[in-house]
């Protein structure tokens, strides 16, 4: 009795352990900000009015919101099954299932083929085919043109812009139906806010991504400024980009100001990281990143127009 209560818990033991492995595979933090970013381009389309007590339009938040953690999460076990011998030299991913040793290439292809096309299938059928059609373009675009570019050349930042600025864009085609200018404003934002992000965390980590080969900095060597004058580029042109929705109709003046602000505060970082060209400051351009999209997002859903 006692043997099989022990086997019992050694099979249980081993099923959270394995469900522990397939959520590293989804990134769940990375996956939930990502689809966090398509419900509110969702939300902002102009056919779509949020109430609090509308179930429908909560089951189609929610179908969103799962279709697209598996579409990206698909995306991610690709990220991982080809970059599984760079993760092994990296302290930061040296524990993921693949480079550990605890998932197999094959098992983890299957399970990034299921959740990838079924997540972009729910989004056809539930939606509509563009979103689903957009959600797998995103999919291979970040699997096999922005992982691959990532060891051969730094305009890897500027390919995995594009499906990381993809969400948005899903979910208002997911609302409307159609690529215009409100979706595309969207995608702009993002897209631009990707970069001072990007090299901040390449910049942070720039030791660990140069024994894996993985060049992320517009620079080889970090100690140039080069890289914080990039930061201080793009970040500057998310202060007019804040002007445009507004313009647009998309959110009232409390939302345009709110996003002008956090684009301030992301350039001004910038500008520090460019005075002191170190890692604290380095740093402070990377928390910057993750406060601006987040209160940016809100605020234009809290006030739109």
């Amino acid at each position: 009795m006692l043997q099989q209560e022990t086997i019992g818990a050694k099979e249980n033991i081993s099923v959270i352990a394995r469900i522990k492995d397939y959520s590293q595979l989804l990134k769940p933090n990375l996956s939930g900000m990502v689809v966090f970013s398509s419900v509110i381009g969702y939300l902002m389309a102009p056919n779509v009015a949020f109430r609090w007590n509308d179930f429908g339009v909560w089951q189609q938040i929610i179908t969103l919101f799962i279709g697209g953690m598996m579409v990206t999460g698909g995306a991610n076990t690709i990220n991982q099954i080809l970059e599984r011998d760079s993760d092994r030299l990296m302290k930061r991913t040296k524990m993921r299932p693949l480079p550990d040793g605890r998932m197999g290439d094959t098992e983890a292809w299957i399970f990034a083929c299921v959740t990838g096309l079924l997540g972009a299938a729910m989004l056809s059928y539930f939606f509509n085919l563009q979103a689903g059609m957009l959600s797998l373009l995103s999919l291979l675009l970040y699997a096999f043109a922005y992982t691959p570019m990532k060891k051969v050349h730094p305009i890897a930042v500027f390919i995995g812009a594009i499906p990381g600025a993809l969400p948005p864009l899903i979910g208002w085609v997911a609302a409307t139906g159609s690529i215009d200018a409100g979706g595309f404003v969207l995608f702009s934002l993002q897209f631009f806010w990707q970069f001072p992000h990007f090299w901040a965390i390449a910049w942070v980590a720039f030791d660990d991504y140069s024994n894996a080969g993985i060049r992320m900095l517009p620079t080889k060597e970090r100690e140039t400024r080069f890289t914080a004058v990039q930061c201080i580029m793009y970040s500057l042109v998310l202060i007019p980009m804040a002007m445009v929705p507004l313009v647009l109709g998309m959110t009232g003046m409390i939302g345009m100001w709110v996003c002008v602000l956090c684009g301030v505060m992301y350039l001004g970082a910038s500008i520090a990281f460019y005075i002191k060209n170190d890692y604290k400051s380095a740093r402070r351009v990377m928390f910057a990143s993750f406060i601006y999209l987040p209160v940016v997002l809100l605020a234009l859903i809290i006030d739109k127009g």
